[in-house]
């Protein structure tokens, strides 16, 4: 390398690759990191007092409130349409005369 400029082309587009496997090197060892802390922190969630089986349960417990609140939410809007329609109907009604 030392034949060559130290600004050439090909000592930039080195230099530049360097920084950027240097980067990505810090990256990945950033992600290792992360996800041996996730790995860690499952494990004392599937050994801890809530299981695995309590979590499950838990879900299921959820999504069956949230599907009742669903049903709800859209009888709620079947009855708001309803509202709206005899509304509307009334403000025809009144601006018709009251016919």
């Amino acid at each position: 390398m030392s034949d060559r400029a130290p600004d050439s082309p090909a000592q930039l587009a080195f230099t530049e690759l360097e920084a950027l496997v240097r980067n990505l090197g810090e990256e990945l060892s950033s992600f290792r990191k992360r996800a041996h802390a996730a790995e860690a922190r499952l494990k004392a969630l599937g050994a801890g007092a809530l299981g695995d089986a309590t979590a499950e349960e838990r879900v299921a417990q959820l999504e069956a409130e949230n599907a009742k609140l669903r049903a709800r939410l859209e009888e709620a809007a079947a009855k708001t349409r309803t509202m709206l329609d005899k509304a509307r109907f009334l403000r025809q009604q009144h601006a018709l005369g009251g016919e």
